[in-house]
């Protein structure tokens, strides 16, 4: 059962709009997915509170205290983390996450504020598991730009992989609105933002 936990103790670097989105393509696929929520703003719970019954179901996991593995039945689960995750809870969750996406702005001061957490991750996972089970994404990106240039250089520098890119674009807004994903309306209506996650659907399948 894969866990999948999305993790950057820094702020606003849109960390809910890709755990929605990532359990909204594992419903897509008809997989019965569960969407944790670690973050105290519970934003992730309110996002499964506006979603419309018609939506593909996404059951919802009240993570408190420490983590164990969700009920029978389940065979994928998003974790969606606060910012500022001490580290007691961020280790609990690393320790059950099969991988860790770690959402990142191209911005040089989420660059520095994210280095550290990185470094340590790195450091404490061993080269050969970090590199198995960390990946980041760029989020408001597009992959031509400069900065996307530079998004890639910084990473490679630590040794961890850009798993794939997120637009800048209305439509994870709009989308988010009403409780819906990327992945539960028509594919030809979000065929440019669609495209954009083949890499990392292809990263997170891996084993």
């Amino acid at each position: 059962m894969p866990v999948i936990a999305v993790v950057n103790p820094k702020g606003g670097v849109g960390k809910t709009t890709l755990a929605t989105n990532i359990a909204g393509y594992y419903a897509a696929g008809r997989a019965p997915v569960m969407l944790g929520d670690i973050d105290r703003q519970a934003s992730a719970r309110a996002w499964l509170d506006l979603r419309p019954e018609a939506a593909a179901p996404i059951r919802t996991w009240d993570v408190r205290g420490s983590l164990a593995r969700p009920p029978q039945g389940v065979t994928h689960v998003v974790l969606d983390t606060p910012a500022q995750i001490d580290k007691k809870k961020l280790a609990d969750v690393v320790r059950i996450a099969d991988k860790v996406v770690v959402p990142l702005q191209p911005s040089m001061f989420d660059i520095l504020a994210t280095r550290e957490f990185l470094v340590d991750l790195k450091r404490d996972l061993g080269p050969k598991r970090f590199a198995d089970k960390v990946a980041v994404v760029g989020m408001r990106l597009d992959p031509r730009t400069h900065a996307a240039q530079e998004l890639g250089r910084f990473v490679t520098e630590l040794g961890v992989p850009v798993a794939g890119y997120v637009r800048d674009t209305q439509n994870y807004v709009q989308l988010a609105a009403h409780g819906l994903s990327l992945f539960d309306v028509p594919e030809q209506r979000m065929a440019a933002d669609r495209a954009t996650w083949a890499s990392l659907v292809g990263w997170l399948n891996t084993h």
